[in-house]
C-alpha cells in the first residue's frame, strides 16, 4: 500500500508566509523605519523653523544624517531592513490585495504597489549609503525631470505625474480630515485616550503630507508647462518654498510639526496598524 503526499502550490507557501509571525514583525518594523526617516526630516525643519540650526532636507538626506551619528551605521542598517520589510509588505498587499488582518480595495492596491517601489527604492538608498556607493545624485528630481522630458511624450508624462502627486495629496488630506485613517487600525485595542492621541497626530501628520505631496505635484505641472527641469522639487524643494513664503518660518514650522506628528503617527501604526 502507498500513499500519496502533494506538494504545496505557490499560492499556499506564498499565503503561508503572508499570514507568518515573521512577517507581520518585518511589516511592523517598517513603520517604525517610516517613522524615523519622516521625523529627522521634521525635526531638521523645525530647527531651521525656530533659528537653530537644521536645514530642509528629503529622505535620502535624512538617511545620511542618520548614517552620520554615533553608532549611524548600525542604525542606518537597522532602517534599511525595516524600509525593506515595509516595502515587502506593500507589494504583497498589492499582489494578492490582502493580509493576515484585513483586504483592499483595487485603489488600495494600486496605491500599496506605489508604496511598496518609493520604498523599495528608500531601502536600495540606504544599502548604498552603506556600503559608500550612493552618487547623491539619486531621487534627484530636477536630473530625473530632465530626462523624462527628453523623451518621446515626455513632458505629457512629467505632467501627468504632477497630477498624481497632487492627486495622492488629496488624498491624504481626504484621509486625514475625515480620520478614515483610523480604519486601517486596530482601534478596538486602544483605550479612549489612545484613540484620541492617534487620531490628533494622524490628522496633522496626513495634512502635512497634503501640503508636501501637492506642492511637489504642482511645481512638477509647472516644470512639465515651462518645459524646465529645474522647476521640478522634492520634499526639500516643498520645505523650501514654505520658507521663502510670507511668514514662511511660521509656516514651515507648523509643516515640519506635521512631519513630526506624522512620524509619531508612524511608529504608533508598529502596534496598531491591521497587517
Amino acid at each position: 500500500m502507498t500513499t500519496s503526499t502533494s506538494l504545496p502550490s505557490a499560492h499556499e507557501v506564498s499565503s503561508g508566509f503572508v499570514n507568518s509571525r515573521p512577517f507581520e514583525w518585518l511589516a511592523r518594523s517598517g513603520f517604525v523605519a517610516r517613522g524615523l526617516v519622516y521625523g529627522v526630516i521634521g525635526v531638521l525643519a523645525l530647527k531651521l523653523a525656530v533659528g537653530s540650526g537644521g536645514k530642509t532636507t528629503n529622505q535620502q538626506s535624512a538617511m545620511r544624517t542618520i548614517a552620520q551619528q554615533q553608532f549611524g551605521k548600525v542604525l542606518l542598517l537597522l532602517l534599511a531592513l525595516g524600509l525593506a520589510g515595509y516595502a515587502m509588505w506593500r507589494l504583497t498587499r498589492a499582489a494578492l490585495g490582502r493580509g493576515p488582518e484585513g483586504s483592499d480595495t483595487a485603489i488600495d492596491r494600486i496605491a500599496a504597489l506605489g508604496s511598496g517601489l518609493v520604498y523599495g527604492s528608500l531601502c536600495v538608498v540606504a544599502i548604498e549609503i552603506l556600503t559608500g556607493s550612493a552618487t547623491g545624485k539619486t531621487g534627484n528630481p530636477k536630473a530625473t525631470t530632465a530626462g523624462v522630458l527628453g523623451w518621446p511624450a515626455g513632458t505629457l508624462l512629467v505632467g501627468l505625474a504632477g497630477v498624481v502627486l497632487i492627486g495622492v495629496g488629496a488624498y491624504q488630506g481626504y484621509r486625514g480630515l475625515t480620520r478614515k485613517f483610523l480604519d486601517d487600525s486596530k482601534t478596538e485595542e486602544m483605550g479612549p485616550e489612545t484613540e484620541r492621541w492617534i487620531a490628533r497626530i494622524g490628522t496633522v501628520g496626513h495634512v502635512a503630507r497634503m501640503v508636501i505631496f501637492g506642492l511637489a505635484g504642482g511645481f512638477l505641472i509647472k516644470a512639465a508647462v515651462d518645459y524646465n527641469p529645474r522647476a521640478a522639487i522634492g520634499l526639500d524643494g516643498a520645505l523650501a518654498k514654505l520658507q521663502h513664503q510670507t511668514y514662511g518660518h511660521l509656516l514651515l514650522g507648523v509643516v515640519a510639526a506635521g512631519l513630526i506628528a506624522f512620524a509619531l503617527y508612524s511608529i504608533s501604526d508598529a502596534r496598531y496598524r491591521r497587517i
